[in-house]
């Protein structure tokens, strides 16, 4: 009965060419954070263009699991693939959470230290997506791998720096605004929260190097 159910299983799944395309939504959607963060025309383009990667990156991770599902032989454990699409997922649902954030609150201006945060973003964001095709071979690439993901882990550190310093001067500067001060502290946790969840993309994709290397 069970040599039946591994005929009719498909042997592999294309796990990689998904990992690739969730980081190609990862990219698009942080550039569009930056670059409404930056300010400037088309706000609502920005924002639009970060639902609709969310989406995509939505249609992508179901693909992911209904794959893992019906896929007898897989790269990795399944846990692991589950988990690395889960957090990656996790980054864009973050973003989209900030942008709409955004939105809510009509936030027009931004501070140096929110754009270097989206900068950072965007930078951590590139490097997921130069790990991604690594992984199709981390007996070769593990270094390179590891290299990615400890700049990853670095920029959430100074990522966490830089919002103290916002936050701070946000305090001193906002004192006699207590509703402006909120709205900055939101933005900086929401900000905050997409070097979290990209830290936690970098973790997961150490743990499958350091299990396949």
């Amino acid at each position: 009965m069970f040599a039946w159910f591994q005929r009719v299983l498909p042997r592999t799944g294309d796990f990689f060419g998904m990992f690739e395309a969730h980081a190609v939504t990862l990219v698009a959607a942080s550039r569009a954070l930056k670059t409404l963060v930056d300010g400037g025309a088309g706000r609502k383009d920005h924002i639009a263009e970060i639902d609709r990667r969310e989406h995509e990156a939505d249609d992508i991770i179901r693909q992911v699991l209904r794959t893992v599902r019906q896929t007898f032989l897989t790269p990795f454990d399944r846990g692991a693939i589950t988990s690395l699409i889960g957090a990656m997922d996790d980054a864009v649902d973050e973003m989209q959470s900030t942008a709409r954030a955004i939105d809510t609150y009509e936030l027009a201006a931004f501070t140096p230290e929110m754009e270097q945060m989206a900068k950072m973003i965007a930078e951590a964001s590139a490097l997921t997506a130069e790990a991604m095709p690594l992984l199709r071979n981390i007996s070769s690439n593990g270094a390179r791998i590891h290299e990615i993901t400890e700049k990853i882990v670095r920029l959430e550190g100074e990522a966490d720096d830089v919002r103290e310093a916002g936050l701070k001067k946000a305090f001193q500067q906002q004192s006699g605004e207590p509703m402006q001060f909120i709205v900055s502290r939101e933005i900086y946790k929401h900000l905050e929260r997409v070097t979290d969840a990209l830290e936690d993309v970098a973790n997961e994709i150490d743990g499958i190097v350091i299990d396949h290397a």
